[in-house]
C-alpha cells in the first residue's frame, strides 16, 4: 500500500479532539477535525518547461446548462455541493438547471474562463520544495495506479499524449505539473496500492505524496480518482478518510463510468457504485463532497470537470 506513512484511517477510529487550520474553505466539511495543524511555507525554487502543446483555437466548453431544458432535480438539497457566495433560493426546477451533468455540484457565479488554450508538461518532482514556485492554483489528480489518472489528464486538456499512458500500473512516480493556459496547474500524482511496486519505492510515494497534501500552499484541490465500475475498495476509502481528516479540499472523481457489467454476474451499474461510496464515506463529513462522473473514453465529465475547475480556481484567486 502506497500510503504505508500516512494513518490508517477505519470508520471507527476518528474522534474529535483537535485543532486545525485549513488550506481553503471550498470543501465538505468533515465530522472531525484533524490532529495535524497545517502549517505552510513560502517556496521559492525555480522550474523549466520540457514542452509544449498548443491548440489554434480554444477549446469550447459544450456542456453549459441550459435555462430552457427541462431536468428534474434529482438530489436533495443536503447531498448537493453548494460553492460560497452560490444563491440556491427560488423553485427546484430553476436550481436544477444549474447542477453539471453527472454531478451533484451546483454552477456558481465563479464558473468562467473554462477553455483549456495551452497545456504544457512543466516538470518532475520527488520533494514538495522542488515544485513549481510561481504561486498559481493547481488541481492534483490522484488514485489507485489503475485507474486512469494520464488517460483523464489527456480527455481533459484533449491530448492524446500530454501525460504518459500505460497498462502497467506505478508508471507516474513524481509529482508531475502540467500548466494549463500558462495561470493554473494540473498535478499527476504517483498511483497507490500497486502492490508490485517495490517496498521502498511505495514508502517514497507514500511520504512524498502526503508531504505535498500538508504543505502545498497552492493546492485548491485534491481530486481523489475513484473506479466507477467496480465496488468502493478499503484503500480508498482510507484515502478519502485522511484527506476529510485533515482538511484537504477534495472532490471524487469517478472514472470508468461507460462500463456496464451484466447484473447476472453480480454487478452493479456506475451509478450504484457511486452511490454506494458516498453512503460509505458519509460517516466522515457534515456536509458532502464534491464528485463528478467521468469517463476517458466517452469523454463524459470533461467539460463538467473544467468548470468546476474554474469555479473553485477564481473563488481561491478572488479570496
Amino acid at each position: 500500500m502506497v500510503l504505508l506513512h500516512l494513518p490508517r484511517i477505519g470508520f471507527s477510529i476518528l474522534t474529535p479532539s483537535f485543532s486545525v487550520s485549513t488550506h481553503f474553505n471550498l470543501f465538505a466539511i468533515p465530522k472531525f477535525p484533524s490532529k495535524n495543524t497545517l502549517f505552510f511555507s513560502t517556496i521559492a525554487l525555480s522550474s523549466a518547461s520540457k514542452s509544449t502543446i498548443s491548440p489554434s483555437e480554444p477549446i469550447p466548453i459544450t456542456h453549459l446548462p441550459d435555462p430552457s431544458e427541462e431536468t428534474r432535480l434529482e438530489f436533495p438539497l443536503e447531498k448537493l455541493f453548494v460553492p460560497p457566495e452560490t444563491d440556491i433560493s427560488g423553485d427546484n426546477v430553476a436550481l436544477s438547471t444549474r447542477i453539471l451533468k453527472g454531478s451533484n455540484i451546483v454552477l456558481s457565479k465563479y464558473a468562467r474562463d473554462a477553455q483549456v488554450v495551452q497545456a504544457e508538461f512543466i516538470k518532475s518532482s520527488v520533494r514538495t520544495e522542488d515544485c513549481p514556485s510561481d504561486g498559481v492554483p493547481e488541481f492534483a489528480l490522484v488514485g489507485r495506479s489503475n485507474v486512469g489518472k494520464s488517460s483523464l489528464l489527456n480527455s481533459i486538456v484533449r491530448r492524446k499524449r500530454l501525460a504518459l499512458t500505460s497498462k502497467k500500473p506505478g508508471k507516474t512516480q513524481c509529482i508531475n505539473h502540467f500548466r494549463i493556459n500558462d495561470s493554473w496547474y494540473l498535478v499527476d500524482l504517483p498511483g497507490y496500492g500497486y502492490a508490485a511496486a517495490p517496498q521502498e519505492l511505495r514508502k517514497d510515494w507514500g511520504k512524498f505524496t502526503k508531504d505535498y497534501f500538508l504543505n502545498r500552499p497552492t493546492l485548491v484541490s485534491v481530486f481523489l480518482l475513484i473506479d466507477a465500475s467496480i465496488p468502493a475498495k478499503k484503500i480508498d476509502l482510507e484515502y478519502a478518510g485522511w484527506l476529510g481528516q485533515n482538511q484537504i479540499p477534495m472532490t471524487l472523481i469517478f472514472t470508468k463510468c461507460d462500463k456496464r457489467k451484466k447484473k447476472r454476474d453480480g454487478g452493479k451499474r456506475p451509478e450504484e457504485n457511486v452511490n454506494d461510496f458516498q453512503e460509505l464515506i458519509s460517516g466522515f463529513f457534515h456536509t458532502v463532497p464534491p464528485w463528478i462522473m467521468t469517463s476517458s473514453v466517452t469523454n463524459q465529465g470533461r467539460d463538467e470537470i473544467l468548470l468546476h475547475i474554474a469555479q473553485l480556481r477564481n473563488y481561491w484567486l478572488k479570496h
